[in-house]
């Protein structure tokens, strides 16, 4: 196992090599170890968030989750957020959109913002519940 270690630690380090100096010079076989560690479009997913929610959060959803105000749960908070995340979307969505008071506060319709389409405020709770998971 060490030595196969060894092998691949070689390997790109030859690819990063052959990358410096004579630009002529043709590539050598060894290069091919370092496209394996070419998964860098896992950082796709991270640029693809949730614009949606962030946006929704940010004009209406953060008066109240961000400061905890009548029992919001805050963003990243996992305490608060388990409990309610283990619940299912559907039951945060339907809390979200049609309001909900229960024992550690209140959530009023839509965050009291009449005008938000359920898909935006559904996009606002994923938003913060990705946050907090």
């Amino acid at each position: 196992m060490q030595k196969k270690t060894v092998m691949v630690a070689v390997a790109i380090l030859a690819a990063l090599l052959a990358g410096c100096g004579d630009k002529k010079s043709e590539p050598t076989p060894a290069a091919a170890p370092a496209a394996v560690t070419a998964p860098a479009p896992a950082a796709a997913p991270a640029a693809a968030e949730n614009e949606l929610g962030k946006s929704v959060f940010g004009k209406t959803c953060a008066m109240c989750h961000a400061a905890g105000v009548a029992g919001a749960p805050k963003p990243g908070d996992k305490a608060d957020w388990g409990p309610r995340i283990a619940q299912g979307k559907d039951t945060m969505y339907k809390h979200a959109i049609e309001g909900f008071t229960g024992a550690k506060g209140m959530m009023p319709a839509k965050g009291g913002s009449a005008n938000l389409t359920d898909a935006e405020v559904k996009a606002a709770v994923d938003y913060m519940a990705d946050k907090s998971l």
